[in-house]
């Protein structure tokens, strides 16, 4: 168990640290140490309490220090430098440099300045200028350089780079301004030193840190030089000579020429002929000329700055013969940006001349897929100040994650909310507008846990920071792709509600602070803004479908636009212009940005966002990178008070955080060669088979629709509904690696039984009878008598849980309402009426879309679009193959398909919770005479290698209710569900099958719930 321990902060942010907390196997051990922590590659994070058991059952609470295979080492390179630096430093000499550069150091270390230097500036600083002008030249002090020179020319064809690792919030910008005024000020003392030069160029990862970083130019009302005091007043005239161009990598890009543009691909094929080069695309030479056109035409070679250096990187080439795994989209797009950013480097070294090329980063690591261990630091890495010699200075906030809770599962659910959630979020947009939707419990429970403790932020803003014009703190969350985006933002922010296409109302949040409708009427500033920073980013502007997602809270900046600048034209501020505006301003003053409270944003925001009122974010996507969790984590660490306490402390500062499950990261020990991994069989949807293809519905469940008759419940076999424990908690402790944790103890209101029943009667009301064109507003009151009865009789409340859990979890109240509904329907003399409920995001799918990687056994086929059947088990499975060849065979099979990657479930509920349940092939058949559509017939293979599970339940509900709901709605054919227990009897069981398929015999559904009459089906047929 690690130490808590209270206050995390042991030293000035402006004197070299000389004292650091312990970290032991179980994690900070509460033991300070003198001297400054060696430098480790690994991430400080708080280490969960729950999920770390012994054989014995005892929890084993641990550090992992082994994401990538290795162990935790120190960085020797860093570690050795570092002491040379500071030997160097000691006394304020700074022995061999300038007279120049001596009086800039000393300026920049001098402890009576009003606008000191952060110590960890001053060190990245003068690691470059060391290795500039002393290593090898002064007494004493060896040639580093020589160290650094192979690592170069391994891993960057030789580019001279130098890595200065800095944790996010210290300070980068400033280094960089401060390396610029040592390179120009000399080079203007000596223009003959070859050492120096004042042609600069600054390369961004995107638009938003190349706006930012407008303050490196001399030129610019708020730069860095007079801002930070960076130059003595008698040297300042020199830094006019300074010539900077700030620039964005895309623009190494080569770029097509005017002529060119708009041609047709085949066409400009045609134009080009057998020539090797394109004589439509400019040359490496030209891109160098034009990304440099402002640095003039001498000779002198350029100084390069890398911001976000970790994507720039030589990824290690993949064999041809190679079996490696195929890299993701992710890993495959990450490559190709490194690759321009690189190949743009190495032509301008060509063209131009690099003299140094500066890389800064809060992690220099190499990603995954770049063909090195992830987390592997680039191995010319001089400096570093780490995150948690950050948060020891106390110079960025102490991110705290939770790290308990009470929930009945072996994980922290709010750590690990992707691992809950993943699964159940969409993909793709729905056909229509969604105004009902359900967040999975788990998220829900995240949303309005991590809510109520920005509530308490809130209070302290309103109450202490308010009157002194600060800005409210912000809530951050991070989706995966912009159909969730929406979707959360939605439920946060509020919503539309149409009738006819008109806007007739706005319905409010479910989160009251982050709301931006009040008393049905929308927040003329919006609270809650909708993000997609990857678009942003990449200035080619924003797509139709987010902006109309985005339509209100633009159309609300507009406006805000117009009173702040009257007489501006507005036309002329493009929708991209805005909200990059409004995103790059949240938290400052005075700005558009300035009372935005919540951030909802696709992918993540961009690295270089600088606000620094964030204090709770909410990661809802999967984080497979460390490297992502902590570029994630970042956006919310950047301090907001810079004020010093009665020890020349700063306060501490706390950002809380949810669903980013950090690691820690080692190291920076050499990778070795991957080991081949076992040969892979491609299987995917063969071109030319689309004859074959196979398409299914996609259904959430199952709804029964019942005449409008008077209503009575029926609890003689209604099931116990018990509230108790869950995978969604009602505490969560958080806590960082040092500092003071918080306990978020729940929503603690109680709710009477008659509110909750008036709850679940709305909700049936309006999922089972109300429909667009059919109100029935009458039954409610008998709906809220059903409800209460029901409460009463069957829900059970274990000790310590509520009747709130049905309030403030919408899955559960979902599930309460449909347990009421079951009950209604159980009423042996009323027929009801079957229908699917089709996902909405998602409601078909087709043997089209397979196409996936597997090491499984695997049987090529003929009579599927999809090449093979994969066979479960570890060495295959024989029954999977004996119904394969026999499907092969059979004349009535037009096409079949192994349910494997394929995406066609049928939801089950089982003791009281949904499953997905996964049968093993869908069998089209052949047309017979007089048919218009097509039969599939759903197989499920039960043999003893099927893993024991609900059996009866599965396929009680694949034949009585999925196929039923399928077969009455028309529109997917008629299905049918068998089981196949006796490989010797495959061939038999298959043609009777087939038989009751083409009769509407009992394997098509229940009869009672079908809307069709089977025996006059049957009887028109002959049967």
């Amino acid at each position: 168990m690690s130490t808590n321990i209270d206050n995390p902060i042991l030293n000035t942010p402006y004197e070299q640290p000389d004292r650091f907390y312990e970290i032991g196997p179980q994690g900070p051990t509460g033991e300070v140490r003198d001297g400054r922590r060696p430098s480790e590659s690994f991430i400080p994070i708080a280490i969960a309490k729950k999920g770390r058991r012994g054989n014995d059952d005892s929890v084993q609470e641990t550090f992992d220090f082994d994401l990538t295979g290795e162990r935790r080492e120190k960085n020797s390179l860093i570690n050795d430098l570092r002491r040379d630096v500071s030997k160097w430093r000691r006394g304020g000499d700074f022995a061999g440099v300038t007279p120049i550069t001596r009086k800039l150091l000393q300026h920049w270390a001098d402890p009576n300045r009003e606008n000191r230097v952060l110590f960890c500036q001053r060190e990245a600083a003068e690691t470059a200028i060391f290795l500039t002008e002393v290593a090898g030249r002064t007494h004493g002090y060896p040639d580093w350089r020589k160290r650094l020179e192979p690592e170069n020319q391994a891993h960057n064809v030789g580019l001279p780079r130098a890595a200065l690792k800095m944790a996010t919030g210290s300070g980068k910008t400033v280094v960089m301004a401060m390396l610029i005024a040592w390179q120009t000020l000399n080079k203007v003392q000596s223009p003959r030193d070859a050492r120096f030069t004042n042609r600069f160029l600054v390369v961004a990862p995107g638009i938003t840190i190349r706006d930012r970083l407008r303050v490196l130019l001399p030129e610019d009302s708020e730069n860095y030089y007079d801002l930070r005091d960076l130059i003595p007043i008698d040297l300042k005239s020199g830094l006019e000579h300074a010539r900077i161009v700030i620039t964005n990598y895309h623009a190494f890009q080569l770029k097509d020429a005017k002529e060119i543009r708009g041609v047709a691909k085949n066409t400009r094929l045609l134009l080009k002929g057998d020539r090797r080069g394109d004589a439509f695309k400019e040359s490496p030479k030209a891109m160098v000329s034009r990304v440099l056109r402002d640095l003039g035409t001498d000779k002198q070679q350029i100084f390069v700055f890398n911001d976000e250096a970790h994507h720039c990187y030589q990824d290690r080439p993949i064999p041809a013969d190679s079996k490696t795994e195929k890299l993701s989209s992710e890993e495959q797009a990450a490559n190709e940006e490194a690759r321009v950013w690189f190949r743009g480097l190495e032509a301008i070294a060509r063209h131009a001349g690099i003299k140094q090329v500066i890389d800064l980063s809060a992690t220099p690591f190499y990603l995954k897929g770049s063909g090195y261990n992830e987390g592997y630091i680039f191995p010319w890495t001089v400096s570093d100040f780490s995150l948690m010699d950050a948060i020891e200075s106390g110079i960025v906030k102490v991110p705290r994650t939770p790290v308990d809770d009470d929930s009945d599962q072996e994980l922290v659910t709010y750590l690990r909310l992707w691992d809950f959630v993943g699964q159940e979020l969409p993909k793709r947009a729905a056909k229509g507008k969604v105004d009902d939707w359900l967040p999975p419990p788990e998220l829900e429970g995240a949303l309005r846990s991590l809510h109520r403790s920005y509530e308490k932020a809130f209070h302290h803003w309103e109450t202490d920071l308010q009157h002194f014009g600060e800005t409210p703190p912000v809530f951050i969350v991070v989706c995966p792709n912009t159909v969730v985006s929406k979707l959360v933002y939605d439920w946060i922010s509020g919503q539309e509600i149409e009738q006819d296409g008109q806007i007739v109302a706005h319905k409010s949040g479910n989160l009251s602070l982050l709301s931006n409708v009040i008393e049905g009427r929308l927040l003329p500033r919006p609270r809650t803004i909708l993000i997609d920073s990857a678009q942003l980013e990449s200035g080619e502007g924003m797509k139709a479908d987010f902006k109309q997602a985005a339509g209100a809270e633009i159309a609300a900046f507009k406006a805000e636009y117009r009173r702040r600048n009257p007489g501006a034209d507005v036309d002329k501020v493009t929708d991209d212009d805005l909200l990059r505006e409004v995103m790059n301003t949240v938290g400052k003053k005075g700005k558009l940005g300035e009372q935005v409270r919540c951030v909802v944003s696709v992918s993540m925001l961009t690295e270089g966002w600088d606000a620094n009122t964030v204090t709770h974010i909410l990661g809802v996507r999967a984080f497979r990178s460390q490297l992502l969790c902590e570029q994630v984590v970042g956006r919310g660490l950047r301090r907001r008070s810079y004020a010093v306490n009665d020890k020349g402390h700063f306060e501490a500062e706390y950002a809380n955080v949810y669903g980013i499950p950090f690691q820690f990261i080692s190291s920076d020990k050499p990778t070795k060669d991957p080991v081949p991994p076992k040969p892979v069989q491609q299987v995917a949807a063969l071109e030319g088979r689309e004859h074959l293809r196979i398409s299914f519905p996609k259904l959430t469940g199952y709804r029964v629709e019942l005449p409008d008759e008077d209503i009575w419940l029926d609890l003689e076999d209604a099931p116990v509904f018990e509230i108790g424990p869950n995978t969604v908690p009602r505490w969560v402790e958080m806590q960082g690696v040092v500092g003071n944790g918080e306990v978020e103890r729940g929503d603690d209101r109680q709710y009477r039984p008659q509110e909750v029943a008036f709850a679940l009667a709305k909700r049936i009301l309006d999922s089972e009878f109300n429909t667009a064109d059919d109100k029935r507003p009458w039954l409610f009151p008998r709906l809220v008598e059903v409800c209460r009865d029901w409460i009463e009789q069957r829900v059970v409340l274990t000790e310590g849980h509520s009747l709130g859990h049905l309030m403030t979890i919408a899955e559960a109240q979902a599930e309460a309402a449909e347990k009421v509904w079951g009950a209604i329907t159980r009423l042996a003399d009323r027929r009801g009426r079957l229908r699917p409920m089709l996902n909405r995001f998602d409601p078909a799918g087709s043997t089209a879309e397979v196409d996936f990687p597997t090491r499984k056994a695997t049987v090529p086929t003929e009579k599927s679009e999809v090449s093979h059947v994969t066979l479960d088990g570890k060495d295959g499975n024989t029954w999977e193959q004996l119904l394969a060849a026999e499907l092969e065979l059979n004349r009535y099979v037009e096409a079949y398909v192994k349910n494997d990657h394929l995406g066609f479930t049928i939801p089950y509920v089982h003791k009281g919770r949904t499953h997905s349940y996964f049968p093993d092939f869908l069998v089209r058949l052949k047309r017979q005479d007089g048919d218009d559509f097509d039969r599939t017939l759903i197989i499920e293979v039960s043999g003893s290698q099927k893993s024991p599970g609900p059996t009866q339940a599965k396929a009680t509900t694949a034949r009585d209710s999925w196929c039923a709901s399928v077969n009455n709605h028309g529109g997917f054919g008629r299905w049918g569900y068998i089981e196949m227990t006796d490989p010797l009897a495959f061939r038999i069981r298959l043609v009777e099958a087939i038989e009751l398929l083409f009769g509407d015999a009992s394997i098509i559904g229940d009869p009672d719930l079908l809307d069709f009459d089977t025996q006059n089906l049957r009887s028109a047929r002959g049967a």
